[in-house]
């Protein structure tokens, strides 16, 4: 997609009188001991602390003990709370139907045991409201989160998450986490294309969403277990794998328009920055640094391999015209982002020239050494990284100047 980069917008913060601009689904099934203090404490947290108009949806799943008589008495008790009623079980067909009926801008559900808690509520929404992010999820395995559950379900958990990384090369840190929201213009779309109606719905989503190129905001939460959770996790584990494996089909396949997705919802392109700004300095500065560690590493072998037969002067050039060469190639491709043959001459002299300042840096600095003292190899190699990491600093400058950064 082309053009200049336009935001979200932002979600009317004055809506008209009796819309909600959050609305909040609850999906239980066979949860008439919890509901209510659920929703009321909800309600009342909301009621307090939240500064948008808002509502709550409970949206029972088929339940066949007291939930609905319990559901449609909160409503009539509560200003604020709807029931929907499903025939068929399934968290992912419940929140689907709650959601496509829901005429609030920003959707949120929440699992009815509140495990995580509300005061993160605020945080998730509020990026979407403000058209910033496109989806929110909370997540229990930021470095900031505090979990008090049991050592099988956070091995599960986090298994889970690396095996989402490893299958579907997700990037987003928690899939699980009961407590998520999405704009609703963007639930249109994505809606239709998830087809999963279980626990696997919340993951399926989410990596349409990260492929659609949607930005997608995490805000680390405090949750504690609930050891009365009805959840199969064998069941759920299997559900997922099969999931998993599905949606991978259809992302090797085509199967899905990503590509329509994409120009569709995903954000174009910024502005281009001022000339005087530098374009992904810290992403091209750590990509240096690792190539720079391997060119050292490689420099300091050859140059050990080659000082016995050759001396220091000479090995230290041989090594350094090798390692030159290579850390040119290697940061004209990984750092700067540059393939083909075009102005590949141009580079090579300009690495040529970091060679030549690194080579009068290492060996003026050996020179020096030897003429004031008799140094032995620790030393002499601990002169040369110095004088190797004063040559890396002018290397990137002129490397930097030289191909310009390509995104």
């Amino acid at each position: 997609m082309t053009g200049t980069y336009a935001p979200r917008a932002a979600v009317q913060a004055r809506p008209a009188a009796g819309s909600a601009v959050l609305d909040v689904v609850v999906p239980v099934y066979n949860e008439e001991t919890d509901l209510g203090p659920c929703v009321r404490r909800l309600h009342a947290h909301l009621t307090a602390h939240f500064p948008y108009p808002f509502r709550i949806t409970v949206a029972d799943n088929a339940s066949v003990d007291g939930t609905p008589a319990v559901a449609r008495a909160l409503a009539d008790e509560l200003p604020g709370v709807g029931v929907l009623r499903l025939d068929e079980k399934g968290r992912g067909r419940a929140l689907r139907a709650a959601w496509s009926a829901s005429p609030a801008p920003v959707l949120a559900y929440m699992d009815v045991d509140l495990s995580t808690d509300l005061a993160a509520l605020l945080p998730l929404v509020a990026p979407l409201i403000s058209g910033h992010s496109d989806l929110a999820i909370g997540t229990r395995l930021a470095r900031t989160s505090r979990v008090v559950r049991g050592a099988k379900r956070e091995v599960i958990s986090r298994g889970y998450n690396l095996l989402l990384r490893g299958a579907l090369a997700a990037r987003f840190s928690d899939a699980q986490c009961g407590f998520k929201a999405i704009r609703a213009d963007v639930a249109a779309e994505l809606l239709p294309l998830v087809r999963d109606t279980g626990w696997f719905f919340d993951t399926e989503l989410l990596v349409l969403a990260q492929r659609a190129g949607l930005r997608i905001h995490e805000v680390p939460v405090d949750w504690v277990d609930d050891p009365d959770s009805r959840v199969d996790i064998v069941a759920t584990a299997l559900a997922d794998l099969r999931g998993i494996g599905r949606l991978g089909r259809a992302l090797v396949t085509g199967a899905l328009p990503l590509a329509q997705l994409r120009a569709q919802l995903g954000r174009g392109p910024l502005p281009a920055a001022p000339a005087q700004v530098p374009i992904g300095l810290p992403r091209q500065l750590a990509r240096f640094a690792a190539v720079g560690v391997a060119s050292t590493l490689a420099y300091l072998l050859l140059f050990l391999l080659a000082r016995g037969p050759l001396g220091a002067q000479p090995a230290n050039l041989l090594a350094l015209l090798l390692t030159a060469v290579a850390n040119t190639a290697a940061n004209r491709r990984l750092t700067f982002g540059v393939t083909g043959r075009r102005h590949a001459g141009r580079h090579h002299l300009q690495g040529l020239l970091a060679f030549a300042l690194g080579l009068a840096l290492t060996s003026g600095s050996l020179a020096a050494l030897h003429a004031t003292t008799t140094p032995n190899r620790a030393l002499e190699l601990t002169v040369l990284v110095t004088a190797n990491l004063a040559a890396t600093a002018l290397r990137f400058l002129l490397l930097r100047l030289a191909m310009h950064h390509r995104p």
